[in-house]
């Protein structure tokens, strides 16, 4: 009947993206044991992604070319198995915490009626050896687990987010998504040059955002300021100063290609 209706783990179907994730991806297929279907949406990764997925018979994967973050979400999203009404959206570097872990189990001691539509998760990160608290890091709340029915990822080319239907409801759940974004200072800067910055740019062209000169001089300061002193990245450290001092970088450089975005056209 519909009131004794309960959410199990095996009811949830994670969903991931990949690509060149050989560092990442088996331990966090590792600690997915428990579902019994996993989706995976790959962008023709050409490192040992899909070898190391393959030994996770639940998983089950789909290569497609990349075109954005929500396209490629919003495709995984309508091939998981009809039985899975829920959801556990996942990066491929992120792992479930204990802690969140028997937050989804305490979930099916709820009838449907008490069950919220979707649910915000804490992401924590980890960087350069320790846990970060500040420059805006934690508790970046994302809306990660949720009825799939209820969703649909929004985003042109980056920051994409899960848009949940009209009248839906959400609420926060306990426990922590483990982040481990970076593995070293060269990967991050790669990262920020190769991807965020570029599809950031083209984003802002796209929405008719434009810079200027002085604009493209004073992202950097504007970014490091926000980063370690309002956001008090200061607390961390060395860390906190690294990731300031590269939000600076990404800010920089995403005007910069802004710009000449707007001198080719």
């Amino acid at each position: 009947m519909r009131g004794e209706f309960r959410i199990v783990l095996n009811q949830i179907t994670p969903l991931i993206l990949t690509y060149n994730e050989a560092p990442n991806i088996g331990r966090t297929l590792e600690q997915l044991r428990w579902a019994k279907e996993i989706v995976v949406v790959d962008s023709f990764s050409d490192d040992e992604t899909l070898e190391i997925i393959s030994a996770f018979p639940q998983a089950r994967v789909f290569q497609r070319k990349f075109a954005s973050f929500a396209d490629q979400c919003n495709f995984g999203l309508g091939e998981t198995f009809i039985r899975s009404e829920w959801v556990l959206s996942l990066d491929a570097d992120e792992r479930v915490s204990e802690e969140l872990k028997s937050a989804i189990q305490n979930l099916r001691n709820q009838n449907i009626e008490q069950l919220a539509d979707g649910y915000l998760i804490a992401r924590r990160s980890f960087y350069m050896g320790r846990w970060i608290r500040g420059g805006g890091w934690y508790p970046d709340r994302q809306l990660r687990l949720f009825k799939k029915t209820q969703a649909r990822w929004e985003g042109p080319h980056i920051h994409e987010s899960v848009k949940m239907s009209a009248g839906a409801r959400v609420e926060v759940l306990e426990g922590d998504l483990l982040h481990y974004p970076v593995r070293d200072a060269i990967y991050h800067h790669r990262m920020i040059g190769e991807r965020y910055a570029p599809l950031g740019a083209r984003q802002m062209f796209e929405a008719g955002r434009r810079t200027s000169p002085l604009k493209i001089a004073s992202a950097a300061p504007a970014a490091f300021c926000r980063s370690f002193i309002l956001k008090r990245g200061f607390r961390d450290g060395l860390a906190g100063l690294s990731i300031a001092s590269f939000a600076a970088h990404h800010a920089f450089l995403k005007h910069l290609l802004l710009w000449e975005l707007q001198k080719k056209r």
